[in-house]
C-alpha cells in the first residue's frame, strides 16, 4: 500500500493510471526497469530497480509483473489499463502465452520460450479485465516518459528518486542535458502533446485527460460542460470522452494543478 494511503480498501483512492518500461545497456548488459501507479487523489507511487546482467525484454516483463503484484489488493478505476511501449509484452501476455502453455512452453518453431520464469509469474499474477495498452515510446506520454527515465537511470547505475505516495512536483531521475529546468521540460512535453491532440481532434477518456492536465480524476468527474486549461478549451465529446480545442489567444482563466 502506498505511503500515506488508508489501509482499508474501502477508503483508499482508486488507481487511475498504470505504466511501465524497461531499459538495457548492451542488451544483454546492465539494465533497469521502472513503473508507476497514479491515484485519483493525484498521488503517485513509483517503483524501479537495476539488474547487472539482463535484457531489455526481461526488464519490460519485470516492470509489468511488479505492477500486477501491486494491483492485486488495490481498488482500481474500471477503465484502468497498464500502459507500455513493449509490443513483446503485449503480444506475449495477450496472444502468445496460451499457445506456449499448450506446447509445453515451446514456440511455434519448437524452441524453448525465452524468459519463461517471468511469463509464468505474469500469468499467475493476471488480473481479469485489466488489459495492457500500447503507447508509442518517446511520444510525449507523461507516464511512459517518466518510467523510461527511471528505467534508464537504474540501467546506468544511478539511484533515481521515486515518488512514494506524494503528489509529484516534477522531480526527474536523470540529469537533463538541456539548460531548462526539468519541471519546465516536462510541462513543455505535455503542452506539445496537447497541441497534437487538439489539431488531430482526438477524443480522450477521463483517465487520459487527468494524466494530461494533472488534475485528480475525482475533480474531473464532477465536470460536464466545457472549461479552460491553459491555452485550450476542454470540450465534452460524447460517450464520456473529451477533446481539446486551442483558443485563438491565451486565456486569462487557466486551470490545472502542478503546472507552475
Amino acid at each position: 500500500m502506498p505511503a500515506g494511503h488508508p489501509s482499508s480498501l474501502t477508503e483508499a483512492p482508486r488507481v487511475v493510471a498504470a505504466a511501465c518500461d524497461g531499459a538495457c545497456s548492451g542488451n544483454p548488459g546492465p539494465g533497469g526497469w521502472g513503473c508507476l501507479l497514479r491515484f485519483e487523489d493525484g498521488t503517485v507511487q513509483e517503483f524501479g530497480a537495476a539488474d547487472a546482467d539482463t535484457t531489455n525484454n526481461r526488464m519490460e516483463l519485470t516492470a509489468a509483473l511488479t505492477l500486477l503484484q501491486q494491483l492485486q489488493t488495490l481498488p482500481r478505476h474500471p477503465d484502468l489499463a497498464i500502459r507500455t511501449d513493449s509490443k513483446y509484452l503485449i503480444d506475449g501476455f495477450s496472444r502468445w502465452i496460451n499457445g506456449w502453455k499448450r506446447k509445453g512452453w515451446r514456440t511455434a518453431s519448437g524452441s524453448p520460450v525465452l524468459n519463461r520464469d517471468l511469463w509464468e509469474a505474469l500469468d499467475a499474477a493476471r488480473i481479469p479485465n485489466l488489459p495492457l495498452a500500447y503507447v508509442k515510446g518517446h511520444s510525449g506520454d507523461p507516464d511512459n516518459d517518466r518510467c523510461d527515465v527511471i528505467a534508464v537511470a537504474f540501467s546506468k547505475g544511478q539511484q533515481p528518486q521515486l515518488a512514494q505516495g506524494e503528489v509529484p512536483e516534477g522531480a526527474d531521475a536523470a540529469p537533463a542535458p538541456a539548460p531548462a529546468p526539468k519541471p519546465l521540460l516536462q510541462l513543455l512535453s505535455r503542452l506539445e502533446l496537447a497541441d497534437r491532440l487538439a489539431v488531430g481532434g482526438y477524443g480522450l477518456s477521463l483517465i487520459e485527460l487527468a494524466q494530461l492536465v494533472e488534475l485528480p480524476l475525482a475533480t474531473l468527474e464532477q465536470r460536464s460542460g466545457s472549461w479552460r486549461w491553459r491555452d485550450w478549451v476542454v470540450l465534452p465529446a460524447g460517450e464520456g470522452r473529451w477533446r481539446l480545442e486551442r483558443e485563438a489567444s491565451g486565456s486569462e482563466q487557466r486551470e490545472g494543478g502542478g503546472d507552475g
